[in-house]
């Protein structure tokens, strides 16, 4: 941080009522300062790069580029920004890539306003803030034994392989779902893991025989 009394932000939400709303709340409140905004994960690194914020407040479904991939791009390019995520989702395919990829926290969207306030705080200190429902979800993550091959993929590495079977290369797939060819590959590796496999035709043959491509 610039100095130990404000934490400058970047809102990162697809919605301008929900980006108004969070600017106008954090302006509001003593110790913050609002570099800027952006409707998507692309526009996001962009603006970090430029704005160098503290904390980046990032939803994580966005039209134009996602808020994991963003994660994953931040990190890749060392950016110093900490990453909290504030969204609605607390689904499994949400909460755990956001995390993996580098998110500092994970708030939903309902999160009282002092609590926001404070994980924003703890955020930009590097410290780990999570909803108590996506901590829950974590731990049984954590907990839950998983035989070779059985864990499940994200919402886009489901869309990366779907893909992969109609035979797009890494160009194509970055191309139709906004990211780098690097995210592309980052995805396939995780999803060969995850399936048990080391290659295009064995991915889709194995996504298939478990009922993931219909």
């Amino acid at each position: 941080m610039t100095d130990d009394l404000c934490v400058s932000l970047l809102i990162v939400d697809d919605h301008p009522v929900v980006r108004d709303g969070l600017r106008g709340m954090f302006e509001s409140a003593p110790g913050f300062t609002v570099l800027g905004e952006a409707s998507n994960g692309v526009e996001a690194v962009a603006k970090a790069g430029e704005l160098d914020p503290d904390v980046i407040l990032m939803d994580l479904r966005m039209p134009g580029g996602g808020g994991v991939d963003a994660i994953r791009e931040l990190a890749r390019d060392g950016a110093r920004a900490r990453v909290l995520v504030l969204t609605t989702y607390d689904t499994d395919t949400d909460t755990l890539p956001a995390i993996e990829a580098g998110a500092t926290g994970y708030l939903l969207k309902d999160a009282p306003r002092d609590e926001l306030f404070t994980a924003v705080r703890a955020a930009a200190q590097g410290r780990t803030v999570l909803s108590p429902a996506v901590a829950t979800r974590l731990v049984s993550a954590v907990r839950a034994p998983r035989s070779p091959g059985e864990e499940p993929l994200s919402a886009r590495e489901r869309e990366v392989l779907a893909l992969v079977a109609r035979g797009a290369s890494n160009r194509e797939i970055a191309r139709d779902l906004f990211i780098s060819e690097a995210t592309v590959k980052t995805h396939l590796t995780h999803l060969y893991a995850k399936l048990g496999v080391n290659d295009r035709a064995a991915a889709v043959a194995r996504a298939y025989d478990r009922g993931i491509l219909g």
